[in-house]
């Protein structure tokens, strides 16, 4: 299901083809959201991820070294979760919850909170 045009981000169709771990890319995927559903082998912390902020699809965004980046809620205007799960230990979980003016809570693999995005990021890349 890949039609190779960069779409937004909120208006990429969701993919429910099964993926395992191992098939999951290293880069955004530009013109679909590869569901949490669709992740084999997807944590319940992942799949619930949403539920609290009323965006229970789960999208697909990212590796972070060996960090699977997923995010429940559109990329902009309104609440939404970021969730970390380490590719090779799928208990290690960290979340970042991004509200809507742009603020944000979020404890990293380092054990810092984190009140930026970005820094919650960085601390994911520094500690694999």
């Amino acid at each position: 299901m890949t039609s190779g045009t960069a779409l937004p981000a909120d208006d990429r169709p969701f993919d429910d083809s099964p993926v395992h771990t191992e098939d999951l890319p290293a880069t955004p995927v530009r013109d679909r959201n590869i569901s949490a559903e669709a992740w084999i082998e997807a944590p319940a912390v992942l799949l619930g991820a949403g539920d609290d902020i009323g965006s229970p699809r789960i999208a697909y965004k990212r590796r972070i070294g060996p960090w699977l980046l997923w995010r429940a809620g559109p990329a902009r205007g309104a609440r939404a979760r970021y969730v970390a799960v380490h590719s090779a230990d799928l208990d290690r979980v960290h979340t970042f919850l991004l509200e809507r003016d742009g603020s944000g809570s979020g404890t990293g693999p380092s054990r810092v909170e984190h009140r930026r995005f970005r820094t919650w990021k960085e601390d994911l890349k520094a500690n694999p």
